[in-house]
């Protein structure tokens, strides 16, 4: 890895305006520059450079980045190529090992990872075994490239070859390339296998699969690193560094299951295509796709494992989904995969499949309808019970309320028995109870000598209608152009912990100010966040339109601005809610008025006494070697 120190020094040098001219003509156009994306097709210039922010950005396709970023997506490089050619160009130097100021063990690990993957690389061109598996598969020689595979040989100790410190290099078995068995003796993970190296977005060699050849090493057919400092397995995407071009361009990724599925599909041309590791999409899978592209596809093998996989895939999806993106699923015929069926169809009829995929919502109530059929009012019951739990999983307030209006029509309820609950706001939140009436235990409200326990949800606003996240992300979207403002937010005394993600993004910003200095530019700022979890928010900051607006600000009156929102962050006063209050178990669904103070009214006496009067009011029931 590259330290982030020289990133900033690099970025502080070159110009990115430079950069792009070089390769694609730019225009001035105000203060900006102007072209036709290099991304996408367009007549009129959509694709803007900024001398300023050191940023360029396509109103058109959405594409962004820094100087960095553009050489990655348009010249295809690594980010340590990318680096190196910019270092070139103003005289830099990349700084070698002993210029690292990073984890001792990082370092060391993603050498040693790289070292194992050119040894599998160099052992494949030696294994006539291995080379005939993969052409039987219709591997070409440009695809093993591409993807870095390998042939893991079925020695015992293969990599000694490699490693001439193999008998005692700790990091070797930190790195998962071997274990240790009785009597203290190493032997390598992966034997007879066909090694597919699994890259970081950078280009990294993180961790390996390996496949198993028929007559080879005994365990399981796919077997993938295990949990080490570089690599986890729950998080990681395989083919997400050859596919992240095609994944822009096309603003779409397709999900499969196998690693000689990514393969094929961008053999046949299809290369917008990752695949998860082994296991069932995680939610952290599934947070990290959204952020690639707002149209997910999800291509499941047609059998009863690929219907088990879109089922726990849609699970841990929903909590990820946002408004304006699109999840859908493919389900294959049972007799091919996407390597068989776009070897025997071709690209056209795999690409007319991905098109008439079924959108999320389609597919959740089909299978909600066959896991709870029937159209009794059971059958109906079971499937709207069913539905809600999956509803109050979904953020996407729009999506929510969409899901819950489709599954309320197939279940005959209204829409508002299947919505979870909002949270009160200030607009909204009931009163309290007027002093007269006789004190409230906490947590009840008492009417007579009925009470009702009070449960707010949990659910938070949405950072798009949450005033006080505003407030957050806008101070941080104008530390971005004035980093230097970040002295006035440091080390923040909060009552809260973890305290609320605009916060944590607000925090990360300022650490990140201080440690670049107010000279740091725009692309600079976003350039080290690259692959962290702030990544997009960071990019939406730079790239919201009112950060144009905030040029007006003076540099007292940002100041001035900064103070009171620490003020308030500390005081915890800034995303103070409402408590909500109870409301009488008599009187649900009575709204606020339910509520009010009631004026005594004498009421009319009847013309001659009822017949029988009921005074009871009804009550309620409560794998190691031979050594």
């Amino acid at each position: 890895m590259i330290p982030e120190d020289f990133i900033q020094q690099l970025l502080a040098r070159v110009d990115i305006v430079e950069v792009i001219d070089r390769r694609v003509p730019l225009k001035k156009a105000g203060q900006n520059y102007q072209a036709c994306c290099p991304f996408h097709k367009e007549k009129s210039p959509s694709f803007t450079v900024s001398p300023s922010k050191q940023f360029y950005h396509c109103f058109g396709c959405g594409a962004h980045g820094s100087a960095i970023g553009f050489l990655m997506e348009h010249a295809g490089m690594s980010f340590r190529d990318a680096v190196g050619e910019l270092a070139q160009s103003v005289g830099l130097t990349v700084p070698d090992d002993g210029g690292r100021r990073f984890d001792p063990q990082i370092s060391p690990l993603m050498e040693i990872m790289q070292r194992a993957a050119l040894f599998y690389r160099e052992q494949l061109r030696q294994s006539k075994e291995a080379v005939a598996y993969l052409k039987g598969r219709g591997v070409t020689g440009e695809m093993a490239r591409r993807y870095q595979l390998g042939w893991a040989p079925a020695g015992w100790q293969g990599l000694a070859e490699a490693f001439g410190d193999y008998a005692s290099n700790p990091l070797l078995e930190l790195a998962g390339l071997v274990n240790t068995g009785e009597g203290g003796r190493r032997y390598d993970r992966f034997r007879g296998r066909v090694m597919f190296p699994i890259l970081s977005t950078q280009g990294a060699v993180i961790g390996f699969g390996g496949r198993v050849l028929a007559g080879g090493a005994d365990g399981p057919k796919y077997l993938n690193s295990p949990e080490t400092p570089l690599f986890s397995k729950g998080r990681e995407l395989y083919g997400v560094f050859q596919a992240q071009a095609a994944i822009r361009r096309r603003n779409q990724v397709i999900v499969v299951e196998g690693y000689m599925d990514v393969i094929a599909l961008a053999q046949h041309g299809v290369e917008n295509v990752v695949a998860t590791l082994g296991t069932a999409t995680t939610e952290v899978n599934a947070e990290r796709l959204l952020r690639m592209a707002d149209d997910v596809v999800y291509a499941f093998d047609g059998d009863a494992a690929g219907q088990r996989a879109a089922w726990r895939a849609l699970e841990n999806t929903l909590p990820a989904l946002r408004d304006g993106k699109q999840v859908r699923f493919l389900f294959l015929p049972v007799e091919h995969d996407p390597d068989s069926y776009i070897a025997e169809h071709g690209r056209e009829a795999f690409e007319r499949l991905v098109a008439a995929a079924d959108p999320l919502s389609v597919y959740w109530l089909r299978q909600l309808r066959i896991d709870h059929p029937g159209e009794s009012a059971e059958g109906k019951a079971a499937r709207a019970q069913a539905g809600r739990a999956h509803l109050e999983r979904v953020a996407a307030a729009m999506l929510r309320e969409s899901l819950a209006a489709a599954l309320a029509r197939d279940s005959d309820l209204a829409v508002a028995s299947l919505l979870p609950a909002p949270l009160p706001t200030e607009a909204t939140a009931v009163r309290p109870v007027p002093e007269a009436m006789p004190p409230a235990e906490p947590g009840f409200a008492r009417i007579g000598a009925r009470r009702t326990t009070v449960r707010p949800s949990a659910r938070p606003l949405s950072a798009r209608t949450d005033p006080a996240a505003q407030q957050v992300r806008a101070a941080t979207r104008r530390l971005l152009s004035r980093p230097g403002h970040a002295v006035h937010l440091v080390d923040l005394d909060l009552p809260e912990s973890p305290p609320p993600r605009p916060v944590q993004l607000l925090q990360a910003v300022v650490a990140v100010c201080l440690r670049q200095g107010p000279a740091a530019h725009v692309g600079a700022l976003v350039e080290a966040f690259r692959d962290s979890e702030f990544a997009r928010d960071v990019e939406q900051l730079a790239l919201d339109r009112d950060s144009e607006l905030d040029a007006v600000l003076t540099d007292e009156e940002l100041e001035a601005e900064l103070r009171r929102l620490r003020e308030r962050l500390e005081a915890g006063s800034l995303f103070a809610r409402v408590p909500a209050v109870a409301v009488p178990a008599g009187l649900a669904g009575g709204g606020i008025i339910a509520l009010a103070p009631q004026r005594r009214v004498v009421p009319e006496l009847p013309e001659r006494p009822p017949e029988s009067a009921d005074t009871h009011a009804a009550g309620a029931d409560p794998d190691a070697p031979p050594f």
